[in-house]
């Protein structure tokens, strides 16, 4: 292409990105929308097919990082699903242990009791025989 390039820093109105401006006939004006850039195209300095194909080779740019960007998007999105359901097996694993953990706890808890209460009778069967051995 035989125009030279001028590419200014980008401002808020474009996002963040250069406004494109390739010579003095083809320059970018604001608009009310966002979403729209209206071009002026001034027939006594530019040529219009160069014009043309360097909007094309941006458009194909713009195409490929579109593309990136769709595929990145779909890779993060597999991404997450595929750890979303990582994170539902790991929490029915929990549920299943604390499950298990639960009735262990009933199962033996009950037999701690039971020691418990046979101790304590020991421990008041070996006062109460202190007691008596003491009295004589």
């Amino acid at each position: 292409m035989a125009s030279t390039s001028n590419r200014t820093g980008g401002d808020s109105f474009y996002g963040g990105a250069t406004p494109y401006r390739s010579r003095e006939g083809l320059s970018t004006r604001p608009v009310a929308s966002s979403d729209e850039i209206q071009l002026r195209i001034d027939p006594m300095h530019g040529d219009l097919d160069d014009e043309i194909s360097g909007l094309r080779s941006q458009v194909k740019q713009l195409r490929n990082v579109a593309q990136e960007i769709g595929s990145e998007a779909k890779f993060q999105k597999d991404f997450l699903d595929q750890l979303q359901m990582t994170m539902i097996k790991a929490q029915a694993g929990v549920k299943n242990n604390i499950r298990k953990l639960n009735k262990s706890i009933i199962k033996n808890g009950s037999n701690h009791i039971v020691h418990v209460v046979l101790f304590a009778l020991f421990c008041f069967f070996v006062v109460y025989m202190w007691s008596k051995l003491s009295r004589r």
